[in-house]
């Protein structure tokens, strides 16, 4: 059997500059999976070039399970001291951030000073320290690969804990089988490779999917209550009434693409609005039916994402965040 012999890549023969090369390329979405997939986060993209008080930070993003602020800084070499500089700076001006500093190369100092950081600052702040390379193999096109240098010291632990929770003893096996079927779909998705990725699941009666723009979500939900599940578009933002309109001003369009009546709520009592399709009748704690309920949300989610995806992508008004989760109604 032949195999190829792996060759390390010059940064500089891909991405000739940080600002012009690398950071676009690192803000589109597939790319920032690749960072997403090495720290362990769920990324959505908020801003390029961001103020943070005297300086701009490269990318502002935010965490899509809590929706934190996640700020990275990228430096096409060695680390040094004016960029740790500004990340103090970035950490100073957020209540609560985790910060990533990205980089050619780690000198021993600058790596042993995010480690001192991750030692001394509360649990709200976490700071990353990433070496990026590029591997090819013959004339195969380069690929990425980000190495963690520095993390916060319980991060391993703390990735774990959905795991942890549903083996408590005081965890219903109500939030035991939806941590369960949400595993399921998943490792669904990410055999599918899609493009389409679903945070860590959760014991809960919903997960998440990012679409590309904050404050708007797919999210699958298992009602056992009233027997149901449901695939949903979740805006939750300041101005959600606004932006919901303009995607039911393309009702119509949206319907015919999607092949289905969707149920539009506004939710007036609420900050937040939805479009939701469910099927009902169903037995959400019957594991042997769970496999067809996977196809079910695997056709729907693709369904969803195929026909709002560029539609919210061009909304007039950019959403202002204002986070809270879906309802079992």
């Amino acid at each position: 059997m032949n195999l190829g012999h792996l060759e390390r890549v010059d940064l500089r023969n891909i991405w000739e500059t940080e600002a012009q090369h690398f950071t676009p390329w690192l803000a589109q979405e597939d790319n920032l999976a690749i960072l997403s997939e090495a720290l362990n986060i769920e990324l959505e993209l908020e801003a390029q070039e961001q103020n943070v008080g005297p300086f701009r930070a490269d990318l502002l993003c935010k965490n899509t399970e809590d929706s934190s602020w996640v700020l990275i800084e990228n430096q096409m070499e060695i680390t040094d001291h004016r960029h740790l500089g500004q990340l103090l700076t970035y950490a100073s001006g957020l209540q609560a951030a985790t910060i990533v500093w990205i980089s050619a190369k780690f000198t021993d100092e600058h790596r042993a000073a995010l480690d001192w950081l991750n030692n001394i600052t509360e649990e709200n702040f976490r700071f990353f320290g990433l070496e990026v390379e590029l591997w090819k193999i013959g004339t195969s096109a380069a690929a990425p690969k980000f190495n963690i240098v520095s993390k916060p010291n319980d991060w391993s632990k703390t990735v774990s804990n959905g795991k942890k929770s549903i083996d408590n003893k005081s965890t219903s096996e109500i939030k035991q089988k939806q941590y369960s079927f949400w595993e399921l779909l998943k490792n669904q998705f990410d055999n599918l490779r899609c493009g389409i990725r679903i945070t860590k699941a959760l014991p809960q009666h919903w997960i998440n999917i990012s679409i590309g723009k904050t404050g708007f979500k797919i999210c699958p939900t298992l009602n056992t209550r009233e027997s149901r599940l449901g695939v949903e578009l979740y805006i939750s933002c300041q101005n959600s009434k606004e932006l919901f309109q303009q995607l039911y001003s393309q009702r119509d369009s949206i319907e015919r693409e999607y092949g289905e009546a969707l149920d539009w709520q506004e939710l007036p009592d609420k900050k937040a609005c939805r479009v939701l399709f469910t099927k009902t009748k169903v037995n959400p704690l019957l594991e042997s039916l769970w496999p067809e309920y996977i196809n079910w949300f695997e056709l729907n989610i693709k369904k969803f994402y195929s026909c709002f995806y560029n539609r919210i992508k061009t909304l007039s008004a950019s959403p202002q965040l204002e986070d809270d989760e879906p309802s079992q109604s």
